[in-house]
C-alpha cells in the first residue's frame, strides 16, 4: 500500500481540482489518499463523486493553529484532522470562523502592498482562488504572474515571509481547543510538520508533550520539509509519547514542487490511525 495523508487541492491553495487529484493519484499508483484542505471541507464531495476504483479516500482537513508561549509569543502550528463529523456544530462554526480570517488577512495583505506600489489587486487574488479558502499561495501566484517573484516559494521567502512587513497574523485556533473540537467530532488527529523550521518558528517537545496529554492521536514524522535528523528524532517522540508517526507529500500541485507520494505513511501507522473510532470511515470505490 502507497499511503499519502497530506494534499490539497483547488478548495484551498493546491492547484488541481478535487476530481483530478484523485485522478492523478490513482495513475500514481496511491493507495489511500488523505485530501486536507485548510480550513474547510469544501473538496469532499467532489473527490468522493470522481473516486477511481480501488483508490480510497480519507476525508480530512488542515486546520490553521496557535499555540501562545508563557511570554505572549504566538507560534503557529497546523493540525490535521481525518475522519471527523463536518456537521458537528463546534467544528463547523470554528471552520467558517477560520475562513473569515483568512479572507481578511488575505486582503489586509494585498493591501498593504498595494500601498506601497506592489503590482497585485485583491480581485486578482479572489480570481486565482476561485471561491476556495484563500491563503498566501494565491497572493504568491500573483506576484509571480506580474514578475514581482520568480516563484511561489520565493514569493514565501520574501514578500510573504513572518518578517516581511505586509505579513498579517491570522486568527488562528488554540492548538488545544483544535484538539478537542476534532475529537469531539469523532475524528483523529497528527501534528502536521512540526519541524518545518524554514516556515517559521517552531514549538518544543514539551508543547508536543501537551498535546498528546491533550488527546492528539499522532505527529507527521515523514515529510518534505524535515531533515533525516528531524525524522529520526520525531520517530523516537512518537514512540515515547505512544503517537503514531505517519507520512505526508504535503501536495499543492504547481504551488510547490512536490510529488504526490513524495513521502508515506506505512500500513501500520495507517491502521494505528483506523484503530480509534471515527465519526467516518474511508471510503473505497
Amino acid at each position: 500500500m502507497t499511503i499519502d495523508l497530506h494534499t490539497h487541492t483547488t478548495a484551498s491553495d493546491g492547484t488541481d481540482r478535487p476530481a483530478a487529484l484523485v485522478a492523478k493519484a490513482a495513475a500514481a499508483g496511491l493507495s489511500v489518499l488523505a485530501i486536507t484542505d485548510h480550513d474547510t471541507t469544501a473538496g469532499w464531495d467532489q473527490a468522493l463523486r470522481a473516486l477511481p476504483d480501488g483508490l480510497t479516500l480519507v476525508t480530512g482537513t488542515e486546520f490553521s493553529c496557535a499555540y501562545l508561549e508563557a511570554g505572549g509569543h504566538r507560534i503557529s502550528l497546523h493540525l490535521l484532522g481525518y475522519l471527523f463529523d463536518p456537521d458537528h456544530v463546534g467544528l463547523r462554526a470554528e471552520r467558517a470562523r477560520l475562513r473569515v480570517s483568512r479572507l481578511g488577512r488575505g486582503r489586509a495583505s494585498v493591501d498593504n502592498m498595494v500601498a506601497d506600489g506592489v503590482p497585485v489587486t485583491w480581485n486578482r487574488v479572489v480570481e486565482i482562488a476561485g471561491g476556495g479558502a484563500l491563503g498566501r499561495p494565491h497572493i504568491a501566484r500573483v506576484l509571480v504572474e506580474n514578475d514581482v517573484v520568480g516563484s511561489v516559494d520565493e514569493a514565501f521567502a520574501e514578500l510573504l515571509s513572518s518578517r516581511s512587513k505586509y505579513y498579517v497574523p491570522k486568527a488562528d485556533s488554540d492548538i488545544f481547543d483544535a484538539i478537542r473540537l476534532v475529537r469531539d467530532a469523532g475524528g483523529v488527529t497528527v501534528f502536521a510538520h512540526p519541524l518545518a523550521r524554514r516556515r517559521g518558528a517552531v514549538v518544543g517537545e514539551d508543547v508536543i508533550v501537551a498535546m498528546a496529554q491533550a488527546g492528539l492521536h499522532g505527529i507527521e514524522v515523514d515529510h518534505p520539509d524535515h531533515t533525516a535528523e528531524d525524522r529520526s528524532r520525531l520517530t523516537d517522540l512518537a514512540n515515547e509519547l505512544g503517537l503514531v508517526g505517519t507520512g505526508s507529500s504535503d501536495y499543492h500541485g504547481t504551488n510547490k514542487v512536490i510529488e504526490l507520494g513524495m513521502c508515506t505513511t506505512s500500513p501500520a501507522a495507517y491502521e494505528q490511525l483506523l484503530s480509534h473510532r471515527t465519526a467516518r470511515e474511508p471510503i473505497t470505490r
